[in-house]
Formats: C-alpha cells, structure tokens, sequence
C-alpha cells in the first residue's frame, strides 16, 4: 500500500509539474474582489489554514512541516517543482512548490477536507456544476474519457481557457470516468496541470 501510494504521488508529480501543451491567449483580467475570511480546516483558492499562495517553501515549512517522503520522487526536477506532503499536514493534503513558492494545494484519495463550497475527494461532477453554475469553467480530461472532466473556478484573475495570470487564485475539482472527483487543486495557474491516470 505504502509502495502504491509513493508510485501514485510520483506519477502524479512528473505529470503534474507541467503545463498542458497547448495555451491558449490570456484573458483579461478582471477586478478582484475581497474574500471572507475562511475556516481554518477548508480549503480555499488563497490557502488552507495556516498555507497561503505564493508561501516560500519554508514558511510551509515552518506552518505544517518538511516533506514526510524526502527519499519519494517530488517532480522531475525537485528545485524547480516539487509536490509533497509536509509531515504535520491532514492527511491526502499534497502542496506544489515551484522556484521555491507555494503555488498550489492539492487534495488526493484519503483527503476528508472541503472547499469553501463543501466539495472534495469523492464528490459528483454534477453537484458541483450546479453549485457553481456558470462560474465553472468545464473542460475534457486529457487522459481518460467523457465523463472524466475538469471544472475550474476562478476567484480572482481568472476566466475560461487557460490562464497564466500569476495572481489568479481558483479552484480546480479533477472527475474521474466515475464521474467522481478524484482530486481537486486550489491556489494559481498551477492548478491546471493535469495529472496521467493513475
């Protein structure tokens, strides 16, 4: 299970610290807006509790640990990108650090945590986009098919297509072909990488 569990979060990993091949041109960016402060245990596109966007990584460090599998595959290239899970973090609870940055939060299998909106890990497809109506931007999964999908939301500097706006903060619900959420990503644009099946 150990050994399953470190292959997942590898193959996630190299498939993850990568952008999607193709990029489509910006768009504009529209106003932010102010935020109501979140509860501490749910997980929204600035953070999860003590975890803020755009974080070093010793500061994540410092709020929920060093990296609990140091000798586990992070990313192709560990300095550049890196996913892991810090030792003090909940459980399915992975962060991304790029060039030594928080980017973005990630929820795997064995996550109970929720979104601001009360979604996570095991979720339907469905619910959310009725919850979320046309703030969800849907899009097919790159590996798997239909009803395997993305649907992403933006708070901030984001819109449909894909986005490169550093200060975007969305959340991203990863379906599986279950129709079920098998992930979800909240924080940046990194939040649009897309992971092979596992």
């Amino acid at each position: 299970m150990i050994r399953r569990l470190l292959l997942t979060t590898a193959v996630l990993a190299l498939a993850a610290c990568g952008a999607p091949e193709t990029k489509p041109a910006p768009a504009p960016e529209p106003a932010p807006r102010a935020e109501t402060p979140p509860a501490a245990d749910v997980l929204t596109a600035q953070g999860f509790g003590l975890l803020r966007i755009g974080m070093t990584r010793a500061e994540v460090e410092t709020a929920f640990g060093p990296d609990s599998s140091p000798a586990a595959v992070g990313g192709p290239d560990p300095e550049s990108c890196d996913i892991f899970h810090p030792a003090r973090a909940p459980q399915g609870l992975m962060v991304m650090v790029e060039d030594g940055v928080l980017t973005s939060i990630w929820l795997r299998t064995g996550s109970t945590l929720k979104t601001d909106r009360g979604f996570g890990v095991g979720d339907a497809a469905t619910a959310i986009k009725a919850a979320y109506g046309p703030l969800a931007h849907v899009s097919p999964h790159k590996y798997a098919e239909a009803p395997a999908e993305y649907i992403t939301t933006w708070s901030v500097g984001g819109a449909a297509g894909y986005v490169e706006n550093p200060a975007a903060r969305g959340i991203a619900y990863h379906v599986g072909t279950s129709g079920l959420v098998e992930h979800v990503a909240a924080g940046g644009p990194s939040i649009q990488y897309v992971e092979s099946r596992l």
